[in-house]
Formats: C-alpha cells, sequence, structure tokens
C-alpha cells in the first residue's frame, strides 16, 4: 500500500495539507513501513499561484503519478475531500505527531476486506 502524509518541521505531520512543502511517501507491507521516501513538493508557495481547481490538479497529478493510495492528514476543505473521494483514495484524517507513526497507525485502522 503506498500512503502520503503531509511532513512539518522535525518529521511531525503538517497540519496543513494542501498547503505542506513536503510529504512523505511511505510503502507499507504487513503493518511496516518498507520504503520511505520525503519529496519537497512546494504546495504552500504554489497554492498562491492560480485558482484552487489548478491547486488541487496539481495535487491530484501526483497522487496519481505516485500511485498513492492512502492520504494521512490532519485535515482537508470539502474540495479536497471531494477530489480524494473521486479519486478513489482513501483518506484519513486527524493525524499528528510523528509522520512515519502517524501513516503506520492510519493503515492498522484501514479495514481491508473486500467489499461484498
Amino acid at each position: 500500500m503506498i500512503v502520503c502524509v503531509p511532513i512539518g518541521p522535525g518529521g511531525l505531520v503538517d497540519p496543513a495539507w494542501g498547503r505542506a512543502d513536503q510529504v512523505g511517501i511511505a510503502v507499507v507491507e504487513a503493518g511496516h513501513i518498507t520504503d520511505w521516501r520525503t519529496v519537497d513538493v512546494g504546495w504552500g508557495a504554489q497554492r498562491a499561484e492560480g485558482r484552487e481547481g489548478a491547486h488541487h490538479a496539481r495535487i491530484a497529478r501526483f497522487l496519481r503519478d505516485n500511485q498513492v493510495e492512502v492520504v494521512v492528514v490532519h485535515h482537508v476543505g470539502e474540495g479536497m475531500v471531494r477530489m480524494l473521494s473521486t479519486m478513489g483514495v482513501t483518506m484519513v484524517p486527524e493525524a499528528s505527531g510523528d509522520a512515519r507513526r502517524a501513516v503506520i497507525d492510519a493503515v492498522t485502522g484501514i479495514d481491508h476486506t473486500p467489499p461484498a
């Protein structure tokens, strides 16, 4: 499973998903992070450049290009909730603390049972 989390100072979950300057991309298998990379995305500066729709499209493209299945966030707005839902990306809200720990905590709380 590929999980994305916004990273703030000290490796903590950045509370502002759409304004994050860095995100972590984690590959999680059997409840453990098997690969982790930090990506400079600069969404904070980019958000000021243009319309909100263009900003959401930039984030959607990033998620699609990185095959992200789950986004671990503190909070997102209604527009972002709709976008993630439309993309089929699972969002786990109210994350805080260490970003890597938040990824593991979020993934262990997701129901992996296929729909009937």
